[in-house]
């Protein structure tokens, strides 16, 4: 990227420059190629404030504030939707403040930040599952605004570059993932301070700050990106539904894992204690793989890679279908297997609808902001339609469940993904080769 000198543009290119400039470090980062260690720590952050949501937070409030099970299981839920159905508004509010979008970033940032503090550092000036609700609130929006600000800039990015959408995900995701392993460990490294949660959110609060500085220069490089074509060139296009169509089936299949990995693990596994390293290891795995993808999809076409990767987990799945009391190593192999098919899923997937929207909306924050509504509608799906059917088999976590329970359990956890796995491989070896990258 060449920075222009003396040049006039939009006011917040100018805040950008200046915010920027306040540092040193700036000007090592530049280059079109370290640029994309922006996108990088920029992920980081953004993949840090996802996961307290699902680990960190609600343990800490049934912990620390009394908060029950039922409580947060009815606050998550509501916000879940909420945040389902705020991110096609986010995406045209991201699109109408394009001029000023390096302010919003910073702003949005900002709320981030201090929701944080007020999940874990603040004490509750409201009944604890108020506050729980009203941190979570703020840090959804905060977190969904980034995520497709972030996403949308990268497909500019990539036009100004060199085209190349996988490269530009490839250094996105494998931050992302990185920062989930960072996060997912923090509070453990931290219990010697005797407030790890503190420390957590003053730790994350700098990573922030130091991420939005590093980024402020790629938001003054929008001015002069094509306006959007709203939501109605996005679903009109046939590839971009059918791209979207595929992501929505092949997030279920994370989403169902997601939810149920910590019961797997202890009552169909027998391994109560032993999460924290398999899921550790699944992150590992994933961002190991991501660099690996990219090359492949360098050679052979993103399509043909990912479907690959595809295949892949459904192999994983499979795998897991006969495991049971005891098969703690086989589960790891697992763990591995599914983590590096992952990689593709966050790292190619995006990048194929990146590179139509490039084609179709060049602005692209319409088209995240859809991207985004359909990967996190499967997480909601998930958590109504899962825990009833367990319920309904007759399990019961933490207690000597029958065979019954125990064969729902599997087949929810694994025989379920492996058929939507093997439903969006079709979808995708019946799209047409014009998607690739």
């Amino acid at each position: 990227m060449v920075e222009r000198r003396n040049v006039p543009g939009p006011p917040d290119a100018a805040f950008a420059r200046g915010f920027a400039a306040c540092i040193p470090i700036r000007n090592a980062f530049m280059t079109p190629g370290r640029g994309l260690v922006r996108y990088a720590g920029f992920a980081a952050v953004l993949s840090a404030a996802g996961l307290p949501i699902y680990i960190h937070a609600p343990k800490f409030y049934v912990d620390t504030q009394g908060v029950t099970l039922a409580q947060l299981s009815i606050a998550l839920f509501a916000l879940r939707l909420f945040d389902v159905v705020q991110d096609p508004l986010l995406g045209r509010l991201s699109e109408r403040t394009r001029e000023f979008r390096g302010s919003m970033v910073a702003g949005a940032g900002a709320i981030m930040a201090t929701a944080m503090a007020m999940l874990f550092a603040i004490p509750p000036m409201l009944p604890p599952i108020w506050w729980f609700a009203l941190s979570l609130a703020l840090l959804f929006s905060a977190f969904s605004f980034l995520t497709i600000c972030f996403y949308a800039q990268g497909v500019a990015r990539a036009a100004q570059t060199d085209g190349n959408h996988v490269r530009l995900a490839a250094w996105r995701e494998t931050g992302a993932l990185i920062g989930v392993c960072i996060a997912a460990v923090l509070p453990t490294v931290l219990t010697g301070t005797g407030a790890p949660f503190l420390w957590y959110a003053l730790a994350f609060a700098a990573a922030t700050a130091l991420a939005l500085l590093l980024m402020a220069p790629e938001w003054s490089s929008r001015g002069t990106a094509p306006r959007s074509t709203g939501l109605r060139a996005v679903l009109s296009d046939a590839i971009a539904r059918r791209l979207l169509l595929i992501a929505l089936v092949n997030a279920a299949p994370v989403a169902v894992t997601s939810t149920l990995f910590l019961f797997f693990v202890a009552d169909r596994l027998g391994a109560a204690g032993q999460e924290g390293w398999l899921l550790l290891l699944f992150f590992l795995s994933a961002a190991a793989a991501v660099p690996a993808w990219g090359k492949a999809a360098a050679r052979f076409g993103a399509r043909h890679t990912l479907m690959a990767a595809m295949t892949l987990a459904i192999v994983a799945f499979a795998f897991a279908l006969p495991l049971g009391t005891g098969d703690l190593w086989a589960f790891a192999a697992v763990c591995i297997a599914s983590g590096a098919a992952v990689g593709a899923d966050l790292s190619l997937l995006p990048a194929l609808f990146a590179r139509r929207m490039a084609v179709i909306a060049p602005s692209a924050a319409d088209g995240f902001g859809l991207w985004s509504f359909v990967n996190k509608a499967t997480l909601a799906l998930a958590a109504i339609v899962l825990f009833p059917i367990l319920k309904a088999s007759g399990f019961v976590s933490g207690e000597l469940n029958g065979d019954l329970a125990l064969w729902s359990l599997t087949l929810l956890y694994a025989g379920i993904p492996l058929g939507l796995k093997a439903l969006a491989l079709t979808l995708l070896a019946r799209t047409g080769k014009g998607i690739d990258v």
